[in-house]
């Protein structure tokens, strides 16, 4: 064993002080300006003069240490030289040490400021548990729905809005990125970020879960194969929020959570015994796909209705105010809504009544289903002229999955979502198209994961191809023009959605000049996951799904006022209510008709106009016109569609 030195041993006690903090620092310090105040005074001590005692040369040497204006007070080469050598001393140990070690105290004291370490003390807020690509979306579509959020405020009696955010790691680049956000901007004051993940307690507390009015959990991404899913996540959180209720005797909030597997859904519930509403993301764009795939052009339906922006939304209203009235007399007091149905509330929950009888009655306790460009609209406004009344009968069932059966369908790419699309195909029924799936990734995996996703039933005609799309000789022998319906997936496999969605767009604009050799066209899906890359394709041919604005824009709305999940799971589910495109020549519509008109026409059928689908798009480049003004003729075209809620 070697034997240490004195100068280590003295190093290493030094070291362990330093190393406890900025108290254990200035101590150290401190004891250094004593010392040397301890020898410069004994060493002017035998030069006698004015000083009587040891006391007074160490206080002289202390004041040399601290103030180097003392410096030409004194008398004598000797005293003048130690007062000197004070003074170099006072501005390295005294000033720089001193200055060095509160600055770096501060610095660090603000960067745990910034880190959002600090606990909330806040009430009636909205919190929102993650960090990732639906979050900029979700907060813009919270601040952005002024008429619910102003019912919502009102129902939870708080002036202002707060939303709080837990992230793994909060930082200024965050802030940087609320602050450039379309939607957000200087509302980023309303923003407050917390570090800290979903999985943990004291986080949860620090963004005070149990005192806000809503809690929202987005899923987060996760690795392939992982055995930490974004599911498991969410149900860790909500049993960390339960479990802190039962210790605190407080009450559950709010929750309104998103899982990817629906299979998870009984979890979920046995898990929160709360208020909580589940939507499951990747069956929520299953079935938008496949809805897509049925009518083509729907997509554009989706990104007005399901995602922020100009164009209509669906609100829904309680019947408190409107008590008394029917359906019909409400739609004619109403000349910028359209009435869709109404909620009836059960004992086993809400019965929807979509496309329901003008006749029918509205109750204090029901929820009525409106269409609508702004919540002022749904409204009364005193100063709008009335409609005449529509009466529409018992709506016309229409044959369930029409236009699947025998259709050639092909899937490029593969995600933890193909799983769930395939299950919506096969719900459809005996009319299952046939699918081919193509991609990089191993069948055997893909296999494993289609068995594993067992929900009653199964698509029976597919199969799979083992090619990346992103070469050309592979794609083209793969043969795309012989197809129906073409979707580009996007990819959860790469390390961000930009990489992803640059994948699918470069596939899209090879698949393009594949498909300009052929005569016939099939329909183009291409869903993305960046919300920045919505504008870059310019003039594309295809129907493009952003699955995270959606998603986000699902969540806002759904802590914003509870029963629209129950509507949207209505409208994009097999079975019950949905929206259509149909033939203006197959109504008795006459050559110069308005949007009144076409309503009157489609409620003899029981059906509800919501708009027309243009064939060639408008100078802003948009084919999709829903609600337009009740006077406004519509001038149809050979091509153009009707857009319709009917009963399937």
């Amino acid at each position: 064993m070697l034997p240490f030195r004195v100068v280590d041993r003295v190093k290493f006690v030094v070291e362990r002080q330093l190393v406890k903090g900025v108290g254990f620092q200035l101590l150290v310090v401190g004891v250094f300006i004593g010392i040397i105040s301890l020898i410069g005074g004994l060493l002017v001590v035998p030069q006698g003069g004015d000083f009587d005692d040891p006391g007074s040369a160490v206080w002289w040497a202390f004041l040399r240490l601290t103030d180097p204006g003392y410096l030409g007070d004194d008398v004598g080469t000797w005293q003048r030289l130690v007062s000197t050598l004070l003074t170099i001393s006072g501005y390295v140990v005294f000033m720089g040490t001193l200055v060095a070690i509160l600055t770096r105290w501060l610095i660090a004291k603000m960067a745990d400021l910034e880190r959002g370490l600090t606990p909330v003390t806040l009430k009636n807020h909205v919190v929102v548990l993650g960090w990732g690509s639906q979050t900029l979306p979700l907060l813009a579509e919270l601040l952005g729905s002024s008429g619910r959020m102003r019912r919502f405020l009102a129902r939870h009696d708080v002036q202002k809005l707060n939303l709080v955010v837990l992230s793994e790691e909060a930082s200024a680049v965050q802030v940087h990125e609320l602050r450039n956000e379309p939607g957000i901007g200087r509302r980023v004051r309303q923003i407050i970020l917390r570090s800290g993940l979903a999985i943990q307690p004291e986080a949860l507390q620090r963004v005070a879960c149990l005192d806000a009015a809503a809690v929202i959990v987005p899923s987060a991404a996760y690795e392939v194969g992982s055995l930490i899913t974004s599911d498991v996540e969410t149900v860790k959180a909500l049993l960390s929020i339960a479990a802190q209720a039962r210790q605190y005797h407080a009450p559950l909030p709010y929750v309104v959570a998103e899982i990817q597997d629906i299979r998870k859904l009984p979890v979920v519930e046995r898990a929160y015994p709360g208020a909580v509403e589940v939507v499951a993301g990747n069956a929520t764009i299953s079935r938008l796909l496949v809805q897509n795939v049925l009518h083509t052009g729907l997509s554009e339906v989706y990104n007005e209705l399901l995602t922020a922006g100009e164009g209509n939304e669906i609100y829904i209203r309680g019947g408190e105010s409107v008590a008394g009235l029917t359906l019909g007399e409400l739609a004619a007091e109403r000349p910028s809504v359209v009435i869709l149905g109404l909620l009836r509330y059960r004992e086993q929950g809400w019965d929807i009544q979509l496309a329901a009888p003008s006749a029918t009655r509205i109750n204090t306790e029901d929820r009525v289903v409106m269409m609508a460009r702004d919540y002022a609209e749904t409204d009364v406004d005193p100063k709008a002229q009335a409609l005449p009344q529509i009466n529409r009968g018992e709506a016309k069932r229409a044959a369930r999955g029409e236009g699947l059966e025998g259709r050639r369908i092909l899937l490029l790419g593969w995600n933890r979502r193909v799983p769930s699309l395939m299950a919506e195909f096969a719900s459809y029924g005996p009319g299952q198209p046939l699918v081919d799936v193509v991609s990089a990734v191993p069948i055997p995996e893909r296999e494993h994961a289609l068995t594993r996703y067992a929900v009653g039933t199964s698509l029976e005609n597919y199969s799979h191809v083992e090619a990346d799309y992103m070469v050309e000789e592979e794609l083209r022998r793969i043969n795309p023009a012989s197809y129906d319906t073409i979707i580009l997936l996007s990819s959860d496999r790469l390390a961000s959605g930009e990489e992803a969605d640059a994948r699918t767009m470069v596939g899209y604009l090879q698949l393009e000049d594949i498909l300009a050799e052929s005569p016939g066209r099939p329909q183009l899906i291409m869903e993305l996951s960046d919300p920045d890359n919505r504008h870059l394709l310019y003039g594309h041919q295809s129907e493009m799904l952003i699955s995270p604005m959606i998603l986000s824009h699902i969540l806002a709305q759904v802590a914003l006022r509870r029963e629209l999940r129950v509507v949207l799971d209505e409208l994009f589910t097999v079975g019950g209510a949905e929206i259509r495109f149909q033939n203006p020549e197959t109504y008795p519509l006459p050559a110069s008709a308005d949007f009144h008109v076409l309503e009157k026409v489609l409620a003899a059928s029981g059906e509800v106009a919501l708009g027309v689908l243009r064939a060639t798009a408008d100078a802003r480049g948009r084919c999709l016109m829903l609600n337009p003004p009740r006077r406004q003729y519509l001038d149809l075209q050979p091509g153009d569609q009707l857009v319709v809620l009917c009963q399937s």
